[in-house]
């Protein structure tokens, strides 16, 4: 297939690339590098903003010129607590980039999208494991872009849109050193920077509802991500779609504290944890219902918390 891929140089979008190009299809990247980085792709990076009042006229020339069998959008803002803080800018980035990406596909009359949605939409869920269907209720200003966005692609579906939206859970490993995580945005990176600074990674919380008193997440390698990308842009292949909305994940959760356990094998560093408060917004556990995406995609995880941290601490080191 020949992909256009938004948000190409960002930690998934590289990993997305990578696989993509070894399995043969073509991939143009376009990325504002505003938090991607340039040195983890091999391929050239058309710069644009999607936000900006020029991309759609940009991004319709991009597609005339080249027609794309499938477009796999990624480019967002996603740190959570920023988007407490700036709000309006998570959802004119957010939204505002993914509605110019629709007007340029329906332009070009590109109609086929797998959208990067997040477990974010569904907020603080009461199931063990949460599945698609369960009402999304997100308590942030990014869940709720996410959410947004899964509606605009759904209503897209008027003018021809065939999407699918991959609500990814906690993302974390590299393949490689080059396609490291480079951003202290969730647990595992956050950890080995810390420890790469000489300093004691924190616990948030340890008197939650759960067997250790620390929250509880299903971390998917984002090796198997990618591989669930490459999938859906293939299921849009299909005559016909039965789902648009899956979780991608393990379905089995591990603590904060397990993650951290983990860590200390792989690093060889016996370090004490610093206990803190719960942070605003933590839900106890959030772990995926995978069955939707095991029947539909075939698509079942490959690489388990050990690995995930192993991969994760080698390619920072």
């Amino acid at each position: 297939m020949n992909l256009l891929l938004t948000g190409g140089a960002g930690y998934i979008g590289a990993h997305v690339a990578a696989l993509a190009e070894r399995e043969g299809h073509t991939v143009t990247i376009v990325d504002d590098l505003s938090t991607g980085v340039a040195k983890r792709i091999v391929s050239p990076v058309i710069t644009i903003n999607l936000a900006a009042s020029d991309a759609v006229e940009k991004l319709s020339t991009l597609m005339r010129e080249t027609k794309f069998d499938a477009v796999i959008h990624l480019a967002a803002r996603k740190q959570v607590g920023q988007s407490v803080e700036i709000p309006e800018q998570y959802f004119l980035d957010n939204i505002g980039g993914l509605a110019n990406l629709l007007l340029a596909m329906r332009q070009e009359n590109v109609k086929k999208l797998v959208f990067s949605s997040s477990a974010a939409t569904y907020g603080m869920p009461t199931l063990d494991l949460v599945d698609e269907d369960y009402p999304g209720v997100p308590i942030n200003p990014y869940g709720q872009t996410k959410l947004v966005g899964e509606w605009m692609v759904q209503n897209a579906a008027n003018w021809g849109l065939k999407g699918v939206n991959l609500r990814y859970f906690n993302v974390a490993g590299a393949e490689s050193k080059r396609l490291a995580d480079t951003a202290e945005l969730n647990l595992i990176p956050i950890a080995i920077a810390q420890l790469k600074r000489g300093e004691q990674p924190i616990v948030f919380g340890t008197d939650y509802p759960t067997p250790d008193g620390s929250c509880i997440r299903d971390y998917v390698h984002v090796e198997d991500l990618a591989k669930a990308h490459l999938m859906a842009a293939n299921y849009l292949t299909t005559p016909d779609q039965e789902y648009a909305t899956f979780n991608v994940g393990t379905g089995q959760g591990a603590s904060v504290l397990q993650v951290l356990e983990e860590l200390k094998k792989v690093s060889g560093i016996k370090f004490e944890e610093v206990l803190a408060d719960r942070r605003p917004g933590d839900p106890p556990r959030l772990v995926a219902n995978t069955d939707r995406i095991e029947r539909v995609f075939g698509f079942k995880a490959s690489f388990g918390l050990q690995e995930i941290v192993k991969s994760a601490w080698d390619a920072a080191n």
